[in-house]
């Protein structure tokens, strides 16, 4: 009886693992185009949003370099670098709603690659071949290796999906994974928080994680939104879910709170550095949030996990090897300088001091205590003398410097 079931049950069988073997790869490939259209858009709003800004300086530097009386936001050229930093903005918002969050983020090196390549290729300065090579390798070998990283990151990315319903982003929030990441993240935050604000820390790696950890709730939450609206295109309305508007107003604080950190830096470092060690920092901080908040690497195997990090490592030296080549901007010179005040010595004048500097005053010239000095250092005055009119001809005297003794 049992070798008469026997056909009947294989071929019973047979349909049932044929489709189950034939859903898998479906599947499989169906989340590899996701990552595929994500990673696209991404690397199209990074590119987009970095010519706008190179265009917006472009705008400010020609009116700056003519005699134009108009406005920046006159321009036609401004406001074409505005609409095309939109579009980009959007881009790469759109980007975060198909692919996962640890491999959206490590590619806005491509903004940095593409920064690189239109300063070499709008150079207004004329380089002999052997100079241009000599000053340029740096940018032409970080150029290669983030393009190298970025391939990495694109072919070994996490390929966890699932739909950003309110149900599936409550469950992640409330996990006891991202409660405890949570939990540390606050703690480090107000650290270097008091450390900056009451110990004036205002060291640049102290600043950027500041950002970092601000941009890392930033990604989490855009991706939320992001999701959310298009679960709620495809036709399964989530914009009615009080947790679409909680993230959405945490994605609004926790970015303007970094734009001010980020003004912050500005003012105190050069942009260069900014970018090389925001770019470390920031990825680094949004790879753990979406590690730890989406579980982007569950399921993953440790191949591609090692090929993951070695593609963020090899894009973080190519963007470090880029912003190192850029010019350091001259610093402001004052009126004064240090070296140049009484009393001190400096290169221009062989060792003599341009005025003695008496018993280490702080003050000279005419705020100079004079009660105890000689009369040798006495300054000298210049008396006001009435103009004489004289007959034509006869000019009337010059002024006289009249030095008085201490009697007087």
């Amino acid at each position: 009886m049992e070798g008469g079931n026997s056909p009947s049950l294989q071929l019973q069988q047979l349909p049932l693992a044929t489709a189950a073997v034939s859903v898998q790869p479906h599947t499989d490939s169906f989340s590899y185009k996701e990552n595929l259209i994500g990673a696209l858009l991404a690397i199209f709003g990074h590119l987009v949003s970095s010519i706008a800004l190179n265009l917006q300086k472009y705008s400010h530097i020609r009116l700056a370099g003519s005699k134009d009386p108009r406005a920046y936001f006159r321009t036609k050229t401004w406001w074409s670098g505005l609409l095309l930093l939109v579009l980009g903005e959007l881009g790469v918002f759109s980007s975060y709603a198909f692919a996962p969050l640890s491999l959206i983020v490590p590619l806005s090196a491509v903004s940095v690659v593409a920064s690189a390549i239109i300063g070499i290729i709008f150079i207004k300065e004329k380089w002999k071949p052997k100079e241009f090579l000599r000053r340029y390798v740096l940018s032409f070998v970080g150029c290669g290796l983030a393009v190298v990283g970025t391939y990495l990151l694109v072919t070994f990315g996490p390929n966890s999906h699932e739909k950003m319903t309110a149900e599936n982003i409550t469950r992640h929030l409330v996990s006891w994974p991202f409660l405890l990441y949570m939990l540390v993240e606050i703690i480090v935050f107000c650290l270097l928080l008091y450390f900056y604000k009451e110990r004036n820390a205002n060291y640049i790696v102290i600043i950027l994680l500041l950002v970092a950890l601000l941009g890392s709730m930033t990604v989490v939450t855009v991706k939320a939104v992001a999701g959310m609206m298009l679960v709620s295109i495809q036709g399964s309305l989530q914009l009615d879910s009080p947790i679409f508007y909680i993230m959405l107003v945490c994605m609004i604080a926790t970015a303007v709170y970094q734009a001010t950190f980020l003004a912050q830096a500005s003012q105190l470092y050069d942009s260069a550095q900014i970018s090389s060690i925001g770019y470390i920092l920031s990825t680094t901080a949004a790879i753990s949030a979406g590690a730890t908040f989406y579980l982007d690497f569950m399921g993953e195997d440790v191949l591609h996990i090692c090929m993951f990090a070695l593609g963020c490592l090899i894009a973080f030296l190519g963007v470090f090897l880029i912003t190192r080549n850029r010019k350091k901007p001259v610093p402001f010179e004052p009126y004064i300088s240090m070296d140049a005040m009484p009393g001190m010595q400096n290169m221009h004048d062989k060792g003599i001091a341009v005025q003695p500097d008496l018993k280490a005053s702080f003050s000279y010239g005419a705020l100079e205590n004079n009660d105890s000095m000689p009369e040798i250092y006495t300054p000298a005055t210049l008396p006001i003398v009435q103009e004489q009119h004289g007959p034509k001809g006869v000019s009337a005297p010059p002024y006289r410097v009249l030095e008085h003794s201490k009697k007087e």
